[in-house]
């Protein structure tokens, strides 16, 4: 009778570490969020660092906004650091920093150079004053994480260097 009790008990623990370790492995990953999602990304605070070769070159973007509704796109140049309101809209856009070779690597955001090889520009939109996307826009990659909307589309088409 004790030689069955102890197999029970012995079975049973068998399950529940067995149960215990498979939640382990169930658990959700976090991703990168810009291209080259899939790499594990470090805890902590993600930080745009734009370098020297790179600041005070670029004055602008050029987006493209599309009225879905009308069938109808809009090229405006945008300075950085500034805000565009979609006209007949409640859409803002703040313009960010523009990144002509957008890289992540770990928790930083920078350019790897200053050629347009991998343009991205971070944008907020604001719809009637309400945060709705926070993010980047890449000009060679415009289904990575797209500002998505109803009525309007928004992408990147390049960057407009100063001078």
């Amino acid at each position: 009778m004790l030689k069955k009790c102890l197999v029970v008990i012995v079975s049973i623990l068998i399950s529940l570490s067995l149960v215990s370790c498979k939640k382990k492995e169930e658990q959700p990953v976090p991703r990168a969020s810009g291209p080259g999602t899939g790499v594990m990304m470090p805890p902590g605070e993600t930080k745009v660092v734009v370098p020297e070769a790179v600041k005070g070159k670029w004055d602008a973007v050029k987006l493209v906004i599309e009225d879905k509704i009308a069938k109808k796109t809009s090229e405006v140049t945008v300075k950085l650091d500034s805000e565009y309101t979609i006209p007949n809209s409640n859409l803002k856009i703040k313009v960010g920093e523009f990144l002509p070779d957008f890289k992540m690597d770990g928790l930083t955001i920078t350019s790897s150079s200053n050629e347009p090889n991998n343009p991205a520009v971070r944008v907020v939109v604001y719809e009637g004053g309400k945060e709705i996307f926070k993010g980047w826009l890449y000009s060679k990659f415009p289904t990575i994480h797209p500002f998505q909307h109803d009525k309007y589309g928004i992408t990147l088409k390049e960057g407009v260097k100063k001078g």
